[in-house]
């Protein structure tokens, strides 16, 4: 289990990676206020084409671009890895960074967050969330 998660970790790392870190002032900033990544996997009921692309499509209706978000992507099981350690247990995968916990804070506080939520919620089987402090 460990390995998984140390696996996800990288995972979204190299994500963020692809498209850069944010540039700060100094190393104090970075250990006084570091990112936080928030990946959340979702296991749903109706697990359909259409139904996993339905969440996609409202992940990125609702969850994009608000203040301070760094990096945002939503997206579906990758049918085809499918060694021991892959975790399997979801259908569609959410990954924001937040610049910060504050923005992180305000995010979950959200009007679009509280309807993406209400609108979805019940199709949902499990919901699982891993939020990470992180530093470039």
């Amino acid at each position: 289990m460990r390995s998984w998660l140390l696996g996800i970790a990288a995972a979204g790392l190299l994500a963020v990676g692809v498209i850069g870190w944010p540039s700060r002032s100094s190393e104090a900033a970075d250990v006084k206020d570091p990112m936080i990544v928030h990946n959340v996997y979702f296991s749903l009921k109706d697990a359909s084409p259409q139904a996993k692309e339905k969440l996609v499509a409202a992940c990125k209706k609702y969850l994009t671009k608000h203040p301070g978000e760094v990096y945002f992507a939503a997206g579906t099981l990758a049918e085809d890895f499918r060694r021991d350690v892959n975790d399997r247990d979801f259908d569609v995968s959410l990954h924001i960074v937040f610049e910060n916990k504050k923005a992180h804070d305000a995010y979950q506080e959200a009007p679009r967050h509280q309807q993406f939520i209400d609108e979805n919620k019940d199709n949902w089987r499990k919901v699982r969330v891993f939020d990470s402090v992180v530093r470039p």
